[in-house]
């Protein structure tokens, strides 16, 4: 119960209407319990001889007493149900909004499968304890307290007689609910594991088609689906069993009360009415005893998602504004430093960075060369702060990046990274993302910028075209202008492209360049290529090799020095004459 307790914060906000829920509970109890009475006093009246007039006022008072119940029951689920839902509203805020402060890291050791079932599944059973689990447990508390309290003012030694079975109904919810709760976190699990193979087939349905493997997948989510079923039917025998044993042992005592309550009435100690009055009880005290069983079910099941989404809520965000954060930095200019700096993914890693001393002048551009795998995208990616450096630090405008402001920081920096990543949505809206209000102008201008703009007028609805999911409708080229023009319509200070033209043809990245020369002036711009052609224009070139800055120069000085970049260079250049002789 220990992780349902993390749930007193949002209980607390709401802790008004929950008194309040309460309070009806208890006079929706009040009148239910008091029907039996009246029941009792009519069958009483009627051992005795009465007249038809008191009969109607007995019946009178049973039907205002049901009434009385049924409106309280009915505000009841207004306030208490109302509010699981309105906590469920503020867990899964709360939830989506710590998840998007994780940092990378997070999300590269956890499916995105396994998050969405957390958001989904574990939620919902967050939920059921919140709303029903809460209100049946107050409702079965106090409609307990309500009906011992005047079966024992009735009968007492008929009462004793009645409750010979509880002990062992206690042993069993006890077991039950234990065996519950280890059941439902391996489902839960399971879970977790369908839905990041449903996720991954659905984002790699085309790798799938092209090597023909439908019928495996198939198979493979199958298998998963069986066991997720042996799971889920091995915790409904349990389930199974709870409820009609709690019927048995209700049974149990209504036969208690009809053999010793008829010996009480043949021998006179009591009358008809009380007898009556206690079977119907008993019949009251059925449902609080299945509620009983049910509410163990959903807590067990709630214990055991809370747990999981706990873990979740105890990730540091490591990467966010701290007590060192500057607030008073609103802009930057974009002079970039690297000092000293080292980096790697973790203490068990090889340094990726090795001891990097690096200044971009404001307004400059910067091009990154190397070979595959020499750190180049892990470089720029400590820029924004998607990574901190692990030794070392990184300066914009003077000051660590560390003491800018996330927001200052990312809003000025315009980031188009190696895997060109769409919205499911139409192309405007994947362009502006980024825009904090509608420009329609600036939307076009950029994707003119991009060579984007003439792909646009050809898609059927121009830039209300809907492009699938991850844009699955259009080309890798179309893909990175697209990106590129979200990346320019912020208006950055400092614009990063990390191999944004890989799915380009020669052509057309040559226009972009030409179309970017403009843009680029007084902003500072870094460029990740493998191209010679893309970069040979550069104010400086940085090559990359073993984490280390193995050259840095300008185009011909680099291929003078007949290093790593000149040998890139030559290659080029023979692929290109290759090329113009077929």
């Amino acid at each position: 119960m220990e992780n349902l307790f993390t749930l007193k914060k949002y209980f607390a906000r709401y802790k008004k209407k929950l008194i309040l829920g309460i309070i009806f509970i208890i006079l929706s109890n009040a009148g239910t319990v008091y029907v039996p009475i009246l029941v009792k006093n009519a069958i009483n009246h009627l051992m005795r001889g009465t007249n038809i007039y008191v009969l109607v006022i007995d019946a009178l008072l049973i039907i205002a007493s049901s009434l009385f119940a049924g409106i309280f029951t009915y505000l009841i689920r207004q306030t208490i149900i109302v509010v699981s839902r309105e906590i469920e509203y503020d867990l899964r805020y709360d939830f989506w909004n710590h998840i998007q402060r994780l940092p990378l890291k997070y999300f590269q050791n956890n499916s995105t499968g396994n998050i969405m079932a957390h958001a989904t599944n574990d939620i919902n059973a967050v939920r059921s304890f919140l709303g029903p689990s809460v209100m049946y447990s107050v409702d079965t508390s106090v409609t307990l307290i309500m009906v011992l309290s005047i079966m024992f003012s009735l009968n007492v030694s008929l009462t004793i007689y009645c409750l010979l079975p509880l002990p062992f109904l206690s042993i069993l919810v006890y077991k039950v609910g234990k065996k519950i709760h280890e059941k439902f976190t391996t489902i839960q699990e399971k879970f977790s594991e369908i839905t990041t193979k449903a996720q991954e087939n659905y984002s790699g349905i085309r790798v799938i088609k092209s090597y023909v493997r439908e019928d495996n997948e198939v198979n493979e989510f199958t298998k998963l689906s069986t066991d997720y079923l042996k799971r889920n039917m091995s915790m409904v025998r349990y389930q199974a069993m709870l409820q009609p044993t709690l019927f048995l042992l209700t049974g149990l005592s209504i036969i208690i009360v009809i053999w010793v309550g008829g010996i009480k009435v043949i021998n006179g100690s009591t009358n008809l009415g009380d007898v009556a009055a206690f079977i119907i009880y008993l019949g009251i005290l059925i449902w609080p005893m299945i509620a009983f069983g049910w509410v163990t079910n959903m807590v067990q099941q709630a214990e055991a998602s809370m747990k999981r989404l706990n873990k979740i809520f105890s990730e540091p965000y490591e990467i966010d504004d701290s007590q060192s954060t500057n607030n008073s930095i609103t802009d930057i200019k974009g002079r970039i430093e690297f000092k000293n700096l080292s980096f790697r993914y973790s203490e068990n890693h090889p340094y990726v960075l090795k001891n990097i001393n690096l200044t971009i002048p404001e307004g400059s551009t910067i091009a990154i060369m190397g070979y595959t795998g020499e750190g180049k995208t892990t470089l720029i990616n400590l820029i924004p702060r998607l990574y901190d450096c692990t030794e070392g630090e990184v300066l914009i405008d003077g000051n660590n990046v560390k003491t800018i402001p996330l927001k200052t920081l990312r809003t000025n920096i315009g980031l188009v990274q190696q895997e060109s990543f769409l919205f499911s949505d139409n192309i405007y809206n994947n362009i502006s993302y980024g825009l904090r209000e509608i420009n329609k102008d600036r939307v076009v201008e950029v994707s003119r910028t991009a060579a984007f703009e003439k792909d646009v007028e050809s898609f059927p609805n121009g830039f209300e075209t809907i492009i699938g999911e991850r844009g699955i409708t259009m080309s890798g080229g179309q893909k990175q202008r697209a990106c590129l023009a979200r990346a320019l319509a912020i208006d950055p200070k400092i614009l990063i492209l990390d191999d944004s033209f890989s799915a380009v043809d020669t052509n057309t990245e040559e226009e972009i360049l030409k179309n970017l020369k403009k843009f680029m002036q007084n902003r500072t711009s870094i460029i990740i290529s493998h191209r010679i052609s893309t970069v040979k224009d550069a104010d400086k070139i940085i090559v990359l090799s073993g984490g280390r800055i193995a050259e840095e120069g300008t185009h011909d000085e680099l291929v003078s020095y007949g290093g790593i970049y000149a040998d890139l260079h030559y290659k080029q250049l023979l692929e290109k004459e290759l090329e113009e002789l077929k």
